[in-house]
């Protein structure tokens, strides 16, 4: 384990960008989201929910998938690049974590999304654990551990000190590099160190076993049980608050749904790209008889019985849910999976 003065992170982060873009919590018209690092960038390393997850690093908003040309009577395709440069992901939390770990059982399966893997694998992913978790935060439910958040390397702020572990090679390897660049002030942690980081995490856990939302019942949140579940009559007055506006979906950092659109740009041809898109909207999936849900109940109880029936029983039980809290924070109408979960869920919730 490593130790660096908080103070001092400005020289870390510039000892990782000097040789790998570095995207981390930054400060924009006055919102916090994942931003590639730079001298001038306002980070906000201590925030401890940016309003999108890192998941825009390996699976972006919007990107280009290829090209193509009409000239001369003849058709060009030129498919995107991969990306092919190494790029640190820093100070994700412990349920953004599992939420690539979600992402990577859905685009790393057989047929092997090749944008997403080529993103992994140049990916080195530094977590952060939760100091202060807020009554929004729900992951215990998900065995999600926000004292130890794992990825390459796991980090922890205990008063004005950064503690850090490395974890995988590429932990390692990015462990080597700041090492290297910073003999000064990247040093080796003493066991007081360590036991004030062991600490930390039992004092983190005890917030979160008093969090309001930490104790949830999916104990019917079963396979055997999808059909009951399905053609349950609670989702008749839990739909009708929502607005449809897709504000969950957007949010969530374990929502993979997309669209493929195409850009005509007249003589510079047409881009084909992809773009995340929504289960709650009326046109999503649609096809040339239309679309097979046809009514917001619909969208909304596939959006939730996805993330708490469908995804585990095809995944060994790994919920899509992570429980970060954005859905409680962001929703305009107040509704969210939580309130889905104790309807739905199991008699502990009553």
């Amino acid at each position: 384990m490593y130790q660096i003065a908080k103070n001092k992170l400005n020289e870390l982060y510039g000892a990782i960008s000097a040789k790998e873009d570095l995207f981390l919590p930054v400060q924009k018209a006055g919102q916090t989201n994942y931003g590639l690092w730079t001298e001038e960038a306002v980070v906000d390393i201590d925030t401890l929910k940016t309003v999108k997850s890192g998941k825009d690093c390996f699976f972006p908003q919007s990107e280009v998938l290829y090209k193509s040309r009409y000239e001369g009577g003849k058709v060009s395709i030129d498919p995107a690049e991969l990306q092919n440069q190494p790029f640190v992901v820093f100070g994700m939390r412990a349920c953004d974590v599992r939420a690539v770990k979600v992402l990577d059982q859905v685009f790393l399966t057989d047929p092997v999304d090749t944008y997403y893997a080529a993103r992994r694998e140049h990916g080195t992913i530094v977590s952060l654990a939760c100091k202060e978790p807020d009554e929004t935060c729900f992951c215990k439910n998900f065995d999600v551990d926000a004292a130890e958040p794992g990825a390459d390397v796991e980090t922890w702020f205990v008063g004005d000190v950064l503690y850090w572990k490395s974890l995988t090679e590429k932990g390692e390897a990015l462990t080597a590099q700041v090492k290297e660049a910073l003999a000064d002030s990247f040093t080796e942690a003493a066991a007081e160190g360590e036991k004030k980081v062991e600490e930390q995490q039992a004092a983190i856990r005890a917030i979160i076993e008093k969090l309001p939302l930490s104790h949830l019942d999916l104990s019917r949140f079963k396979p055997e049980n999808t059909m009951e579940l399905f053609d349950s009559p609670l989702w008749e007055d839990l739909y009708k608050p929502c607005l449809a506006c897709g504000t969950c979906t957007f949010v969530c950092p374990t929502c993979q749904c997309y669209d493929i659109r195409d850009f005509d740009g007249g003589k510079a041809g047409i881009q084909h790209y992809r773009c995340w898109d929504s289960c709650m909207y009326s046109d999503f999936t649609m096809m040339a008889h239309g679309n097979m849900r046809t009514s917001q109940l619909q969208r909304f109880r596939q959006r939730f019985m996805h993330k708490l029936v469908y995804y585990p029983a095809n995944n060994d039980g790994m919920y899509s849910c992570v429980g970060c809290g954005r859905c409680v924070s962001k929703c305009p109408s107040s509704l969210n999976i939580v309130k889905v979960i104790k309807k739905l869920g199991g008699e502990g919730n009553e």
